[in-house]
Order: C-alpha cells, then sequence, then structure tokens
C-alpha cells in the first residue's frame, strides 16, 4: 500500500473511534498490518494524517495533543 492508501485507512478508522477517545495513528491499523509497511511509509503517513487533523478533513473532528514519550503525535476525537 501506498502512503496515501494507508491515510484514506485510517481517515475511515477514525470514524469508529468514541468522542474523546485518544489515540496515535499507529491504533487506527491492525498491529500486523502497520509493521508490514516500510518505515519510510508510516513516517509519511503521521506526516499527512497530522495535515488532514490541522487543516484537512478531519479538522474539527479531532484535536492534536503532545507527543508521546517516544515522540509519536497524540490525538483525541472530538
Amino acid at each position: 500500500m501506498t502512503a496515501n492508501d494507508l491515510l484514506k485507512e485510517a481517515v475511515f478508522e477514525v470514524g469508529n473511534l468514541t468522542s474523546g477517545e485518544i489515540f496515535i495513528v499507529r491504533d487506527l491499523f491492525k498491529g500486523y498490518l502497520w509493521n508490514r509497511e516500510m518505515r519510510n511509509d508510516r513516517l509519511k503517513v503521521g506526516i499527512l494524517f497530522l495535515n488532514e487533523a490541522t487543516a484537512g478533513s478531519l479538522n474539527g473532528v479531532i484535536e492534536v495533543l503532545d507527543k508521546t514519550t517516544a515522540h509519536q503525535q497524540k490525538y483525541r476525537k472530538i
């Protein structure tokens, strides 16, 4: 899958979250599917997802929070 394909899947999965739920992008995928992707593609998805959260289709749907100790961006569904 390409980074854009993964982004589409992540945006779709946000709809399955409950209001107030805190997550990282990795949580939106089954572990084995996320781990199969190249590290470079996973990093791109993180950047693309952050862009969607701040200025794209997810703006107003999710809130950008602080990063984890592993430097992964946290989000909360509004």
